[in-house]
């Protein structure tokens, strides 16, 4: 079906009984404070790009043991895994490479400089507040990676009375975990204390074959485990009127197994730091400042183990920091209209047990955004500067319109920019060194129309992206580590579907995605499917309460994708179910059940790497109400 006749096709279809639905309680609460859109506070109602939240609440109720579990399946979102928990996650947003998602955690920018993008599958759950997720490029406002998107986590915080929080469980293939935290305010200082911990015999994560040198380039039938530690502090304190000073640090140490040899290893000792303060000043009631400064620490160690004789040794160590700083001052020029101005410093360092070329760079950028109302109609224009050390100066920009209409009905419009400078590993990893790639740039436009009432809403945005110099990785043998090439042009198309709807007490959420990927160089490879892409998502989450009693299920599912750039490894689609069912007991204690892919669908997101059957959890969960 042609791209625009699906488009209407859609939109068509579910905007009609939508819009009939009976009215409920808020399906989802369009209010809420929203910052990284804009990195200014503004409501979700008001943000022009495509954006969702995903709150405690949510979490809490979807029993995801992992991150990449609680997003797998969201609008213009595709998790590729090699194995099941605790193995190596990346993300597609909106049918963009792995590495043009830009993820903050509490407004610090994380992942590795060398392979370029964050290790998602080693942040807990049990650690985060509330998930920020923008649809397309932001690099107007964030400079590099943010092509494809920005994801912002936030981790556990309390500004209520003091309370403690637990929780323990159980599950298939020996899975034991626990969390516990406090939290809460007292008179001037609030702060947040929270520990968790999960461990998993996990699955053999790949049926790779030695002799086909493919997959994981070895046979090595067995379990997979994965362990997790996590520590997670945050605080703040009022410090006069107008004056706010916050601090947050997270701290998890995860031990990975995975199939593998003497050269590549098979175990990976990983810790992933990251701590940040800011300080907020508001002299008048139309002035904001801010200032913040942090770390994301993340080192990684691999291993051989030999359990013939129970000996390990060392194969590689990879320590990268990420150091940056960033100024901002927000204006109110009138009721409607807002200013701000920003600065941002960031320098990435590399030490490893490999020799890289070069091991730091420096970027300082500059940017401004412009947000207001007039009437009906809402204006939202940003450009920023990055100067990055490597590549030059690198100009972006970001223009976005909207109108209200009646009946709760608002059109969107937006156009932006982006780039991405290449990674460490893509320049100078040894054996496979790309001195000569250029960064990346792109371009996109996004059309949306959304509406909402009491108790439902939907949105419908359908996408454009051009992306120059899109950095791939070829391996032609004998070279199996890749080499990278930029390739002269990818054009991405899509649409995505999001509704909700609370009424007869049963609250119903959708996500639909479909996107098309291409490579539109000139070559063997032209007009091929972007690898690791399906073209079409689904997820559809039902929940309904019976007094103390919840009850819900998942449904997910994706279309076949291929696993290299010429098309002729395929992975087929799939479609898991979960069931959850929650007990509130008591006001403080409530028991969770969960049945995950309990059709026990045999499938895989990446070729070769086994993803888990039917897997069942148990726990019990205490949060005393405040009384």
């Amino acid at each position: 079906m042609p791209f625009r006749t699906l488009s209407v096709a859609i939109v068509t279809a579910l905007a009609s009984p939508l819009a009939q639905a009976a009215p409920a309680a808020g399906a989802s609460d369009l209010d809420t404070v929203f910052v990284t859109a804009s990195r200014m506070h503004s409501s979700l109602r008001e943000t022009l790009v495509p954006a969702q939240v995903i709150d405690r609440a949510e979490i809490e109720r979807s029993q995801a043991r992992d991150l990449p579990g609680l997003l797998q399946g969201r609008a213009g979102i595709q998790i590729s895994n090699q194995g099941g928990p605790g193995k190596v996650s990346t993300i597609f947003m909106r049918g963009a490479e792995s590495d043009h998602v830009l993820v903050l955690l509490d407004g610090i920018r994380i992942g590795t400089a060398t392979a370029g993008f964050a290790a998602i599958q080693d942040i807990p759950v049990d650690q985060i507040e509330r998930i920020e997720i923008v649809r397309g490029p932001r690099s107007s406002l964030y400079g590099s990676e943010a092509i494809g998107g920005v994801i912002q986590i936030f981790t556990r915080r309390s500004d209520g009375a003091i309370t403690p929080r637990a929780r323990l469980g159980v599950g298939s293939h020996a899975l034991r975990e626990s969390s516990a935290g406090i939290g809460g305010r007292s008179g001037h200082a609030w702060f947040g204390v929270d520990a968790a911990f999960q461990r998993t015999d996990g699955i053999d994560a790949c049926r790779g074959s030695g002799t086909l040198l493919e997959g994981c380039f070895v046979d090595e039938p067995d379990r997979d485990g994965y362990r997790n530690r996590s520590l997670n502090l945050r605080g703040g304190l009022d410090l006069a009127d107008g004056l706010t000073l916050e601090a947050n640090a997270l701290h998890a140490d995860a031990l990975n197994e995975y199939d593998g040899s003497i050269f590549g290893g098979n175990e990976s000792h990983n810790v992933q730091q990251v701590t940040g303060a800011t300080l907020g000043y508001a002299p008048s009631e139309v002035v904001r400042l801010t200032a913040q400064a942090g770390r994301a620490y993340d080192k990684s160690t691999t291993y051989f183990y030999d359990e013939g004789n129970g000996t390990h040794s060392d194969v590689g160590r990879f320590d990268t920091r990420r150091d940056t700083a960033a100024l901002q001052a927000g204006f109110d020029l009138a009721p409607t209209q807002a200013l701000s101005l920003g600065f941002d410093w960031q320098s990435d360092n590399v030490e490893s047990m490999t020799a890289y070329a070069v091991t730091r760079r420096d970027t300082f950028a500059t940017f401004a955004e412009y947000q207001a109302r007039f009437g009906a109609h809402r204006l939202q224009a940003s450009a920023r500067h990055d100067d990055n050390e490597q590549f030059g100066g690198h100009g972006t920009g970001s223009l976005g319109w909207g109108m209200d209409l009646s009946r709760g009905i608002r059109l969107r419009a937006t156009a932006g920019t982006g780039f991405k400078a290449p990674t460490f590993n893509d320049l100078y990893y040894p054996g496979s060194e790309s001195p000569d790639l250029r960064p990346e740039r792109s371009r996109s436009v996004n059309l949306g129309v959304s509406q909402d009432g009491e108790g439902w809403n939907w949105t419908f945005d359908v996408f454009e992206s051009r992306i120059d110099d899109l950095i791939v990785l070829l391996y032609p043998p004998p070279d199996y580590l890749g080499t990278g090439l930029n390739i002269e042009q990818a054009r991405i198309r899509g649409a995505e579907l999001t509704f909700a709807v609370a009424a007869a007490g049963w609250d119903l959420t959708g996500e639909l995605g479909h996107v098309d990927p291409r490579d539109r160089s000139e070559g063997v490879n032209h007009d091929n499917l972007l690898a690791r892409r399906a073209r079409n998502t689904a997820r559809l989450d039902i929940d309904r309460d019976f007094g103390e009693l919840r009850i819900g299920s998942t449904l997910r599912a994706a279309s076949g994708r291929f696993d290299n750039l010429a098309n002729t490894v395929r992975v087929a689609g799939y479609g898991t179910l979960d069931l959850r069912v929650a007990w509130a007991f008591d006001p403080d204690w409530t028991l969770e059940a969960r049945a995950s892919n309990l059709l026990d669908k045999a499938y895989e997101t990446i070729a070769w790497y086994n993803q888990p059957g039917r897997e069942y959890g148990l726990a019990l969960r205490w949060a005393p109400v405040a009384r």
